[in-house]
């Protein structure tokens, strides 16, 4: 058993208490003990999730910008705790950049190997218009797309990292001119990965800026998480003086792109920030594989007992 392996059977752990359960379970299903290496990531893994705070109800974001409305079904990680799940739990480069936090639903953990979360950011640009939001031809964006995906999969390769290509929509763009939202999602191939990539965003304006809210997760995912999109779209809004609605001609910036530019990830491309994110992406499928039936079936029968 090696560790990639030990991070999906980590979230089925974090139901099970004490940790000598899992060993008892193992040895009644006749399986390979654990090593003491592999033990103690287990120990390590069950400290790391319980000194995570996870709350509901409102949350604030940024300096008083928008708030979240969590609900029972979802729970919300702090800047730092989510800090600790992108780059220690599921394993990417460490930076001195923080989001706005985190999403997961109640009954998953960041451990489970089927696992999604939903990152938080804001970026203030301006002002967005969307009075062309009816004449985009969302085809010809996923073209060019395609073409800018190739471009950065060529500076990757060169830099050490997997290949990506960008199969196609997994969801269609669709933008909400009551609600001031707009979500798409991609379906992105890296390297030889058996499991392709659902790259799910949602983006909601702002009068000053936009909130940035990205799934992470792989295509088995798609399903649960079209489910969930309007729950989570229901927490976000921006705050008195911030919303939408309230911009000001006289003193408000305008955003120097429209919704297009924030489909295609131009506007994240200034910043780097697309980039980060493919890299965000490629590590947590390195880290959680899909296939591990057999424990997987072994620790929730585990669970079921305790």
């Amino acid at each position: 058993m090696n560790m990639t392996k030990l991070v999906a059977l980590a979230g089925l752990l974090l139901a099970l208490s004490p940790l000598t359960s899992v060993a008892q379970a193992l040895v009644e299903e006749d399986t390979p003990q654990l090593t003491e290496e592999q033990q103690q990531y287990m120990t390590w893994a069950q400290d790391t999730w319980n000194a995570i705070e996870r709350r509901t109800g409102t949350i604030a974001l940024g300096d008083g910008i928008a708030s979240l409305e969590v609900p029972e079904a979802f729970y919300y990680l702090n800047p730092q705790d989510a800090k600790i799940v992108l780059e220690q739990i599921w394993g990417n480069p460490e930076t001195d950049e923080l989001t706005l936090g985190m999403l997961f639903p109640a009954d998953s953990t960041p451990f489970d190997d089927n696992s999604w979360g939903v990152t938080i950011e804001y970026s203030e640009e301006g002002y967005i218009r969307d009075d062309d939001a009816a004449e985009i031809d969302y085809g010809d964006l996923l073209q060019e797309m395609k073409v800018s995906t190739r471009e950065e999969s060529e500076h990757r390769v060169q830099n050490g990292y997997e290949s990506i290509s960008l199969v196609g929509w997994a969801e269609a763009p669709y933008y909400d001119a009551e609600q001031k939202k707009l979500y798409w999602a991609k379906e992105l191939e890296f390297g030889d990965t058996q499991t392709n990539v659902l790259n799910y965003n949602i983006r909601v304006l702002g009068r000053k800026g936009v909130l940035v809210l990205n799934f992470i997760a792989g295509m088995p995912e798609l399903e649960d998480i079209k489910q969930n999109r309007e729950a989570v779209l229901a927490m976000t809004s921006f705050n008195p003086g911030y919303r939408y609605e309230e911009f000001d001609p006289e003193i408000d910036k305008v955003a120097a792109y429209g919704l297009g530019a924030l489909v295609t990830g131009k506007v994240l491309a200034k910043t780097g920030a697309l980039a980060a994110l493919l890299v965000l992406l490629k590590k947590f499928w390195i880290l959680i594989p899909l296939a591990f039936g057999g424990l997987l079936r072994l620790f929730r029968r585990g669970s079921s007992k305790e």
